[in-house]
């Protein structure tokens, strides 16, 4: 079973699909540091320093405003879609899995959906929502007990 969530973000495709591509755009809405942008058939390292834990990541396909596939560490794939809605609209698709447990399920769903409405909201109205950040405040490593 795959996990699959959408969402469309009011701008243009070009605009969508570099905020994924672009660690300097993605920190503000996803993980906190990249060891650099996603480029076909490198690793990328993605840290969450909030939580300390980090994912390696290899690019496998990119097409530029199209399409980006990614393989973990753990060896699930996720793909980005990116379609344009309109001039100035694009939709976002994301496909993750495969997973056998519902469990797993859920978290990649919750988790891609607050992806999309932090980068929605960044993109948007240059506001930064801390999603990541505040779904897990006791995971936290850096919070004061």
């Amino acid at each position: 079973m795959q996990t699959n969530v959408s969402l469309l973000i009011k701008k243009p495709v070009a605009v969508v699909f570099e905020a994924f591509i672009e660690p300097d755009v993605t920190t503000k809405f996803w993980f906190t540091k990249s060891s650099g942008k996603l480029v076909v058939g490198q690793k990328v390292t993605w840290d969450w320093e909030m939580y300390g834990v980090s994912d390696e990541i290899l690019v496998l396909e990119i097409i530029p405003n199209e399409r980006i596939h990614v393989r973990h560490a753990n060896a699930k794939e996720t793909i980005w879609k990116f379609e344009a809605y309109s001039e100035t609209e694009t939709i976002v698709k994301i496909q993750n899995g495969e997973f056998n447990e519902l469990s797993e399920i859920i978290d990649a769903t919750e988790g891609y959906t607050l992806v999309l409405s932090g980068l929605k909201a960044y993109l948007e109205q240059g506001v930064l929502l801390n999603l990541i950040e505040d779904k897990h405040p006791n995971a936290r490593v850096d919070r004061e007990k």
